[in-house]
């Protein structure tokens, strides 16, 4: 180690020669300067190219004015009428009241989510998705994918999304159809829903209508009545007023005015009795008696007959006064026995039989009037040959008749006997 440092120490290193470091600085300042240069160069090259190019756009945007100026649609092929359309497709006004179509893409137990080619979807809430009143829209048929015509109700403040309904476009539907109902005088069933101390309140159409008591036609209560159809007539339809008033009267008595005899009607059996069968033919009970179910003998009515059946019934008789309508399936049957046996054939041959029935008894009631009519000639009435009543018809000539040739009637003998010979 000491041999070591002894060598090092006698180590001499040459002084720096000051020409040599004032060659290198001189050098290193001439490279400086070329490469500054070299910059500036690039620099000013860079700056001629991006005013070249906005020299170009500027020159581009002025042609492109002088067209719009001179020939705005020239090389255009979205015309006018496109955009039109365009903007029919994709704007649209969102004021409350508007009706905009849209696409349902997504349901929840609250509602749906409605695509309407808006800012943001709007929502469809499941009070507003029905007239009737639903716990789901998929009660109503709501489903993503299908496509209905909606009207906007209101705006979500929290997201600026818009509110839809379909209920006010069906309760305009509704009232609608009342109003032509009206129109037609037609007869309607309601569902008595509730009641208070002057009528009922039915709905009809989806609209709840009042029925006043005295607009009833039967003396039941409120209570008897609730969720039982009544036939109904239209008595006031009022949209403005939201007053829609009902009659079961009026429709009962058109029912009634209806039932003539020998009439078919299609009934339901409402209750079993000893003595027969009662049956609703339209709002209007009516007695089936047990005599009047078949020819042959019935001795339990409830092998033939049960509450619900559906059967074609002919009226015999109706009294207005009393409300009484009297029933039979028995002038029905194509054969006795028909209507335990094969009820079915009944009920196909039924309009058939009582035509057949209703013939008898117009045939019937001609002959009557007939017998009555041969005692009183100067009723100017005939019955023909046909069993038809009609005008009396001497078959003379207008001119009348030359009495001068006839025979007398006690020598008609012995002048044919005579011309014989």
């Amino acid at each position: 180690m000491a041999s070591l440092a002894q060598q090092f120490a006698g180590l001499r290193c040459p002084p720096i020669s000051t020409s040599r470091l004032t060659e290198r600085a001189a050098t290193f300042s001439k490279a400086k300067r070329a490469v500054n240069f070299v910059l500036t160069a690039k620099a000013v090259a860079v700056s001629n190219a991006q005013t070249k190019e906005r020299q170009k756009l500027k020159l581009l945007f002025e042609e492109a004015y002088e067209r719009c100026r001179t020939a705005p649609m020239e090389g255009v092929s979205f015309t006018l009428e496109d955009f039109h359309a365009a903007l029919d497709t994709y704007d649209f006004n969102s004021e409350i009241g508007t009706r905009v179509k849209g696409t349902v893409f997504m349901t929840d137990n609250n509602g749906a989510l409605v695509d309407i080619t808006a800012k943001s979807s709007a929502y469809l809430p499941v009070q507003e998705a029905s007239i009737h009143r639903i716990k789901r829209v998929e009660e109503a048929g709501i489903v993503p994918g299908m496509r209905e015509e909606f009207v906007i109700i209101g705006e979500n403040e929290v997201d600026d999304s818009l509110i839809l309904s379909l209920r006010s476009i069906q309760y305009e539907l509704a009232w609608e159809r009342c109003r032509q109902l009206q129109a037609e005088d037609v007869i309607v069933k309601g569902k008595v829903v509730g009641g208070n101390k002057g009528g009922l309140v039915a709905v009809v159409e989806g609209l709840r209508g009042f029925v006043p008591f005295s607009q009833i036609s039967s003396k039941s209560t409120a209570e008897e009545l609730l969720d039982k159809e009544l036939p109904l007539k239209f008595v006031d339809v009022d949209e403005e007023q939201s007053r829609l008033v009902l009659s079961n009267r009026k429709a009962m008595a058109d029912s009634q005015a209806q039932l003539g005899i020998g009439s078919v009607v299609t009934g339901t059996v409402q209750s079993l009795k000893p003595y027969g069968a009662f049956i609703d033919i339209g709002g209007i009970n009516g007695l089936l008696h047990v005599s009047q179910i078949s020819h042959d003998r019935v001795s339990d009515i409830a092998t033939v007959l049960q509450p619900g059946d559906i059967l074609k019934v002919m009226i015999l008789s109706h009294d207005r006064e009393r409300g009484r309508v009297s029933l039979s399936t028995k002038k029905l049957e194509p054969t006795p026995g028909d209507m335990i046996r094969n009820p079915k054939l009944v009920f196909e041959k039924a309009e058939e039989m009582a035509q057949t029935f209703r013939q008898r008894i117009a045939q019937a009631e001609a002959m009557a009037r007939a017998d009555m009519l041969r005692f009183q000639p100067e009723s100017g009435l005939t019955l023909s040959s046909d069993g038809i009543l009609g005008p009396l018809n001497s078959d003379l000539p207008a001119e009348g008749l030359d009495l001068s040739d006839v025979p007398p009637a006690d020598e008609s003998d012995g002048t044919l006997e005579e011309e014989s010979d």
